[in-house]
């Protein structure tokens, strides 16, 4: 008779992750017009610009083999002062000011590893991270796999609601667990997947709250600033790391994944100086150096500028992906009643609230019914953590990265006349 695989722990409470059916169905029905993954847009992929990077690299036989050998656990270099550099600009900090050091930056694949590494790194089993709600499903499925507590706080079209975020402070404050909180995570810039922006006054005010209630030890503030550089109308607000001067609370990560190539799988965080080493011993145990390769053809497509002009091909296109399916939605859901959509202007997501009524899991009649209409999405239940602000199963993310301007209109048409049907199902009669 054989034994039993004897999982650990960690493998038992792992669970798929939503995308993994939703691929699935992708994969089964070709002609299915998928608004779910948040893909980037095959043809914006920078083949030209990596091929030239590439002949530069191998153009030179001292830098080719530096690039095909182990690299540093840190990571490139050249790559992290250029990251660091930009970032700086970005937020108007003279980069003579001592606030950042590179020794900071550290190169991770892709940024979703950071994400992990900073869980190994800070959280135990039982301890909470708070984070919005609705939230980034795969890092919730990250959290879950570390034993952590996932509480979400209550958002708005602006984002987290910071008044929702001190009373959830306050809550764990009395009941004596607020020592167990180790983190608030935030997407700052054209959150996934609802594509809200936190204005300026709430960094301030998740800033000042985190440290405010630090008093068992830091809180951390992990601000995921994937989407920054795909706003598409020229705004841009100062990072959360802007207003933390002392450079101990904040945690700014991000990745190139979007912007340029997720195939690149290139992300890095700013570290406060006193994790740089914990998260390093951590990474060094998984990888000792994320991709080498990958980190030079990088450091290349920036030093020769090619970087910027890459950013705004794939914003302009995007920009008039998420017109069209903004203007898509408004004309096929403006009718339907108690229906609501985030205007977002950036990143690759629109969110849906749908009547309550309407069960958009894919358990519920809506997915079917939008199957059999030919159009996939995220049910919004993915999305919410296990504790905290009420999960909501009438919401739904739509993703407008890989399809045309002309099939997003297709889909969201296809999706309009499944969510009308259900509706009509569930009136009352008479």
């Amino acid at each position: 008779m054989s034994q039993p695989t004897r999982l650990s722990k960690r493998a038992q409470q792992a669970a798929p992750q939503p995308i993994s059916y939703l691929m699935h169905e992708t994969i089964a029905r070709p002609e299915l017009i998928s608004l779910a993954a948040g893909f980037v847009d095959p043809e914006t992929l920078p083949v030209e610009v990596v091929a030239a990077a590439s002949e530069a690299t191998f153009a030179d036989a001292a830098k080719a083999q530096a690039a095909l050998q182990y690299g540093t656990t840190v990571g490139d270099l050249e790559l992290r002062e250029a990251i660091l550099a930009r970032h700086c600009a970005a937020d108007r900090i003279d980069p003579a000011s001592g606030r950042f050091s590179v020794d900071q930056v550290v190169l991770t694949a892709g940024s979703n590893q950071m994400l992990h590494l900073l869980g190994e790194t800070l959280i135990d089993p039982g301890d909470i991270v708070l984070c919005a709600s609705p939230c980034y499903f795969v890092y919730l499925g990250t959290l879950q796999n570390i034993g952590a507590r996932m509480v979400g706080v209550a958002v708005d079209d602006d984002g987290l609601i910071p008044e929702a975020l001190e009373a959830e402070l306050r809550r764990l404050q009395t009941s004596g667990e607020l020592a167990r909180v180790k983190a608030i995570y935030v997407t700052s810039y054209y959150d996934n997947p609802t594509g809200a922006t936190l204005p300026t006054e709430r960094r301030q005010q998740i800033l000042e709250m985190a440290k405010r209630y630090a008093t068992d030890g830091i809180i951390h503030v992990i601000d995921d600033t994937a989407y920054r550089e795909l706003g598409y109308y020229g705004e841009d607000v100062p990072s959360i790391s802007s207003f933390d001067p002392e450079g101990e609370t904040v945690i700014h990560t991000g990745s190139f994944s979007k912007s340029f190539s997720p195939g690149m799988r290139i992300g890095w965080a700013i570290l406060p100086p006193a994790l740089v080493d914990p998260v390093c011993n951590q990474k060094g145990d998984i990888d000792f150096g994320s991709p080498c390769f990958n980190q030079r053809l990088m450091a290349t497509v920036l030093r020769q500028g090619q970087y910027d002009a890459h950013v705004a091909k794939i914003q302009a296109s995007y920009r008039t992906k998420l017109e069209a399916t903004l203007a898509a939605v408004e004309k096929h859901f403006s009718s339907l009643s108690d229906v609501h959509w985030l205007p977002a202007r950036g990143g690759l997501y629109v969110w849906m609230t749908l009547p309550e009524s309407v069960n958009t899991g894919a358990d519920g009649p809506l997915f079917q019914r939008a199957l059999e209409e030919g159009v996939l999405y995220v049910p919004g239940v993915h999305c919410y953590p296990g504790e905290g602000a009420p999960l909501q199963k009438n919401t739904l993310r739509l993703s407008f990265g890989v399809q045309s301007p002309e099939s997003i209109a297709q889909g969201v048409e296809m999706l309009a006349r499944a969510v009308a049907d259900v509706m009509a199902e569930k009136a009352p009669v008479g």
